[in-house]
């Protein structure tokens, strides 16, 4: 088989991520590096799907009411008007849609966004950073000069803390008509899926308009490859990850375009599952208010624990259910090297920070050595798992300080 290999694919070798990863595994360490809840989702959606399937409702299948639920939710906390019936596409998660996506950094401390530069996430994986709607209206200002297309990724639009409140871009002037809103079950029901927080497509008239469907079918299956192989993004094992239902919110002509494109690829989100789908989305208020007071908990204790042994935190995250964490001053150590010895000595696993920057232009300049001093630690995790890692990090010796 080797010999069938591309000269390309023979270059690359296991990432620092994946040998920390199997390190993690060897040594049972506490998993704060992945964003997936280790614990239930709410019971009645289980029971919801259970009976799903108990009722044979398993074959290809089509669940308009969650298409009726959604365009009600958009209306009443977006004041968007969105017609069920041609302006929402079900899709098997909302990482299939979405065919393609610009990555811009944003700086640190404060994450903020300017003039010259798009987000990805909002609110942000993985600084938690909540953009404001003047900071979007950078982008829409951008997209209607350059008559261009959003496409948003809205997944944690339920999970903010601090009395900010999520705004899709969609709700700005001039952009319900140029704005693809793609979202999920995943984060705020304990059923999380891939990736996903603001991702800005440019797709412009001219460079769409000779594109037909076969084309954008082979773009997104070789895109989805290029994610996981060439660029060595890793889809993380979620509870419940074969739920995959997510959905696009569209103009009617792009929403089309992303059926047609589903059905080509996948047919059909998990009928069992879409039915689960309305359960979730009928949720009472409360569900969303509990949700945000348990996470923000979740997020104070760990801030409390990281501040505690040394870390910097200069940016309070505002949504998601990640931290964000400069290593302290004293450490000499790079991220990759300190989460190893996290690994080794307190049975922690974080994520070493530098795969969220992208690579400077010039390697040897100095300026970009902060992008190897940060780590990710995601709270989406029991209370007992929090605390367990807490006695962990205090137990945890000097020794990675020393150098």
């Amino acid at each position: 088989m080797e010999e069938k290999l591309s000269s390309v694919a023979k270059t690359f070798t296991p990432s620092p991520i994946q040998e920390l990863s199997h390190l993690a595994q060897g040594c049972n360490a506490i998993n704060l590096a992945e964003g997936f809840p280790d614990f239930p989702a709410p019971p009645c959606i289980k029971q919801a799907a259970i009976s799903a399937i108990n009722n044979d409702l398993n074959q290809y299948r089509h669940v308009q009411g969650i298409c009726d639920l959604l365009a009600l939710k958009m209306k009443e906390i977006h004041g968007l008007n969105i017609d069920p019936l041609t302006d929402i596409a079900i899709c098997c998660g909302q990482s299939e849609a979405f065919a393609a996506t610009v990555y811009v950094p944003l700086d640190p401390p404060r994450w903020t966004l300017d003039s010259e530069k798009f987000s990805r996430y909002s609110p942000h994986n993985p600084t938690g950073k909540v953009f404001s709607r003047e900071e979007l209206e950078v982008i829409a200002e951008c997209c209607r000069r350059w008559d261009c297309v959003a496409i948003t990724d809205e997944v944690y639009e339920y999970i903010t803390f601090d009395n900010q409140k999520h705004e899709t871009i969609a709700s700005l002037p001039g952009m319900q008509e140029r704005t693809i809103i793609t979202s999920s079950l995943s984060k705020t029901f304990s059923i999380t899926g891939p990736k996903t927080k603001l991702t800005i497509v440019i797709l412009t008239a001219e460079n769409a308009k000779c594109i037909t469907v076969t084309k954008l079918i082979y773009c997104l299956v070789f895109m989805l490859v290029h994610l996981v192989v060439i660029l060595g993004f890793r889809v993380p094992r979620y509870v419940f990850s074969g739920w995959r239902i997510g959905w696009a919110i569209a103009p009617a002509s792009a929403a089309s375009a992303i059926r047609n494109i589903h059905v080509k690829i996948t047919d059909s989100a998990p009928a069992p599952f879409q039915e689960a789908a309305l359960t979730a989305l009928s949720s009472p208020p409360n569900y969303f208010e509990t949700l945000r007071i348990e996470y923000q908990l979740k997020r104070d204790f760990c801030m409390k624990l990281l501040d505690s042994v040394g870390f910097r935190i200069q940016f309070k995250p505002q949504g998601s259910f990640f931290l964000f964490a400069e290593l302290p001053k004293d450490c000499l150590l790079s991220d990759v090297e300190y989460v190893k010895e996290l690994i080794e000595q307190a049975g922690v696993v974080v994520v070493p920070g530098r795969g969220f920057f992208r690579g400077p232009d010039r390697p040897s300049d100095g300026s970009c050595r902060y992008q190897k001093r940060y780590i990710r630690v995601a709270f989406c995790k029991s209370d007992a798992t929090l605390s367990a890692a807490a006695q962990k990090f205090g137990e945890l010796s000097y020794t990675a300080r020393e150098g």
